[in-house]
């Protein structure tokens, strides 16, 4: 315990000293779609994320000739929704800018779906707002571009790594954690799949509510065991992550969902998604036990009362979540 409280600190004392990176970014992406009705017309549907009241000043502009028609707007789920039609004779070829992106801390998945089936999907980022539409699409472009969106979800998305330290300090050695690990893995990769593809269908606001309450059993879970009352997630940890995995799977697809997936590149888009969390998932978990492992080896001469720090403090920003979540009923 003596050493993930010493990776807790370290690790918490990290993230604060990175203020634009832990209050700042963007983890929402904008999204442009570009769905062709007939020959040179495309539909657009242009999505932006909002802090507050206040929308990202960010607009699509193309290097070629194009003709739009006034937009509609709505705000819907923190984020303005634009749609409008677009005539633009030859569209590949040309190149896409996002006009005021280099100035923000969000990315935008961009996607164009023409009438004989095929399409383009790329991201641009505030180092990258420009990219030249190919002449034909790419299922590679697809799956690089979904991939790095799990690795981005992941890594930024603090509830689920939260959910995952917990784990690591429940399942302490190498057994146990292997089995906990895999167990949340597919446990989440089965309800992301069975929700991005339409089988099953679960309101996204209750779902982060309870995975938030998730974090909260498993910090509690830790406290009793330390106390020398150990539960049924001390003893079968695997079952726990499975059973809440279940749960973190349709948070991952509400994300995904938000973003959208390419027409024809369906399962290609879900697979590498799915990749992209699970490499970052594994990059978290072999960043702690690493720094587990060098803690071990420098002698840290810590208070009793400080190898409590994690739980509490891991319980106390989740309850807070779950607070925060179920007042968006």
């Amino acid at each position: 315990m003596k050493r993930f409280a010493a990776v807790f600190c370290l690790a918490l004392a990290w993230f604060w000293s990175l203020p634009s990176l832990a209050l700042s970014h963007e983890i929402r992406p904008a999204y442009l779609e570009l769905r062709e009705q007939k020959p040179g017309a495309f539909f657009v549907l242009w999505k932006v994320p909002m802090r507050g009241e206040m929308r990202l000043a960010l607009a699509p502009m193309f290097s070629g000739e194009a003709e739009a028609s006034l937009p509609t707007t709505r705000v819907v789920g923190g984020a303005t929704i634009e749609t409008w039609e677009l005539r633009i004779p030859d569209l590949r070829g040309q190149t896409l800018t996002i006009a005021g992106l280099e100035a923000t801390m969000t990315d935008v998945l961009a996607r164009v779906e023409y009438l004989n089936g095929s399409g383009w999907t790329q991201r641009l980022t505030p180092s990258e707002p420009s990219a030249t539409i190919p002449m034909a699409g790419s299922a590679v472009g697809v799956a690089g571009v979904y991939l790095l969106l799990g690795i981005e979800h992941i890594l930024f998305g603090i509830d689920h790594l939260l959910f995952v330290f917990a784990l690591l300090m429940l399942a302490r050695k190498i057994g146990p954690l292997v089995k906990t690990i895999t167990a949340f893995t597919i446990a989440h990769s089965i309800t992301l799949a069975l929700a991005t593809l339409g089988v099953v269908r679960v309101p996204q606001t209750p779902v982060e509510a309870v995975i938030a309450l998730s974090i909260v059993f498993v910090a509690a879970e830790i406290v009793h065991r330390d106390q020398g009352r150990s539960g049924v997630a001390a003893q079968a940890p695997w079952l726990v992550a499975f059973g809440f995995g279940l749960l973190h799977g349709f948070g991952f697809a509400g994300a995904l969902s938000e973003t959208g997936l390419p027409a024809g590149h369906v399962p290609i888009a879900l697979l590498f998604f799915n990749l992209g969390v699970e490499a970052g998932q594994l990059v978290f978990v072999a960043l702690v036990l690493a720094l587990a492992a060098a803690v071990r080896r420098v002698p840290l001469p810590l208070p009793t009362w400080a190898q409590r720090i994690p739980a509490y403090a891991i319980g106390s920003v989740a309850m807070f979540w779950t607070m925060q979540r179920l007042a968006m009923f």
